[in-house]
């Protein structure tokens, strides 16, 4: 190796970005700590094989993807934005395919099966989507209230995926696609009004759960503060009519559209107790597991709600409840932590990046796990309704951990190759 090739080897290892790699690998070992607990810990005994080996399976997908990371370094940035619309169509096609040929888990056909093992391709199509919204938008000017053309263009390229996603009947994956619309948009120049209007029926609906009179009182404040922001009557009047839709619409589905058993799901994320052996069964859990943990814990493979199977699905969507009892306030924090000192560094990378390519990555890959992890987090807490989404980078699942580390790979060589989106854009 000569004197250039030593001088661009360190200057490649430090330009690295090892914060964002050590928070990375900081919580996969705490997730893979906890698979370990809630699968091969006394709870094995009451757990079939094949949830077993659920500990050595993620061990593989972890070390697969530390190779990927390290591949991924190696790639031209360029090829992110030169090949996202091709990827795009054919993820398309796979997940419309998976309708017809993939395997059936929990209720949800989304899954296909190669050589014995099972794939979501909904992980990848979600880094596809990202790819392909920032190349479009990178290829326009900044979108504003007159030109709106473009702003549903990107919002027809994130909905398409979540449409397909729904008729595979995994609602928990397609809520995790939409809050890109608002985000990416504002990020390319949306008015702050506008994408306030954009999420305003989902804080309305949610409130509207609650109380209807809590979701009619948000869409009053949020028509104030959309007016004061933009100073528009009109879109003021559209926060008022699309607030005003969703409180019947929930109404409407609470009372005359949802099943007896759905309707008891809802009343029973205001009050567990309502059904305390059925609908209610999943927060109970999760929420005396959280709480029993205090703040040092019971102690690993120690927890009770965790190692006599109280807890559902506590390798996948109910993790952090093991977290949170077997190693009490401390444990619980610090993965909040860990997690916000994640986005918040992928975060600040975007901001040091001059390239608008780059910056709509990295904030979509934010958008998306931190999406997870707020929903996952939610669930468990009782906070919002239990939806199957996995805690990134946590949860047992390789096909989301392979692809949750892919994205922060390519986050990663969007920073420490810069200087070749520069010159490309």
């Amino acid at each position: 190796m000569n004197q250039h090739d030593r001088h661009t080897s360190a200057s490649w290892i430090r330009r690295f970005d090892w914060v964002s790699i050590f928070l990375w690998v900081l919580l996969s070992l705490i997730g893979l700590t906890a698979i370990y607990s809630a699968t091969l810990g006394p709870v094995s005994e009451f757990l079939p094989l094949h949830i077993q080996q659920n500990f050595s399976k993620q061990l593989n997908w972890a070390a697969l993807s530390v190779l990927a990371v390290i591949f991924i370094q190696f790639i031209s940035p360029r090829a992110f934005q030169q090949l996202a619309y091709v990827a795009y169509g054919l993820l398309l096609i796979l997940i419309t395919a998976t309708i017809f040929i993939g395997v059936e888990v929990n209720a949800a056909k989304s899954w296909i099966e190669i050589a014995g093992v099972r794939l979501q391709p909904v992980e990848p199509m979600k880094l596809a989507t990202i790819l392909t919204v920032a190349a479009y938008l990178t290829s326009r000017r900044d979108i504003s209230a007159v030109r709106v053309q473009s702003a549903l263009i990107a919002t027809l390229i994130i909905l398409v995926p979540v449409i397909i996603i729904i008729l595979q009947n995994d609602t928990g994956s397609a809520l995790i696609f939409l809050p890109l619309i608002p985000v990416m948009l504002f990020l390319s120049g949306l008015p702050h009004g506008i994408s306030l209007l954009m999420i305003s029926p989902a804080i309305v609906g949610y409130l509207s759960i609650i109380d209807w009179r809590l979701g009619v009182a948000s869409v009053v404040i949020l028509a104030f503060v959309v007016y004061m922001l933009e100073k528009k009557i009109w879109l003021s009047v559209n926060t008022i009519i699309f607030g005003a839709l969703m409180v019947l619409a929930v109404d409407i589905a609470l009372h005359d559209v949802l099943q007896p058993h759905q309707q008891l799901r809802i009343e029973a994320f205001i009050n567990p107790f309502v059904d305390p052996q059925g609908a209610g069964w999943n927060v109970i859990q999760s929420k005396t597991a959280i709480s029993s943990g205090g703040i040092w814990g019971k102690g690993f493979l120690e927890g009770t709600q965790t190692q006599l199977r109280f807890l559902p699905e506590q390798w996948t969507d109910f993790i952090f409840c093991v977290v949170a009892e077997e190693f009490g306030l401390i444990g619980a924090g610090s993965v909040i932590l860990i997690m916000l000192l994640l986005f918040l560094r992928l975060l600040n990378l975007s901001i040091a990046l001059k390239d608008r390519f780059s910056q709509l990555v990295i904030v979509g890959v934010v958008t998306i796990l931190f999406s997870h992890a707020l929903i996952n987090l939610g669930s468990a807490m009782g906070i919002i309704p239990v939806i199957g989404v996995p805690l990134p980078f946590m949860s047992y699942g390789g096909s989301a951990f392979l692809f949750n580390s892919i994205m922060i790979a390519i986050c990663l060589n969007l920073y420490l190759r810069q200087k070749d989106m520069s010159h490309f854009s």
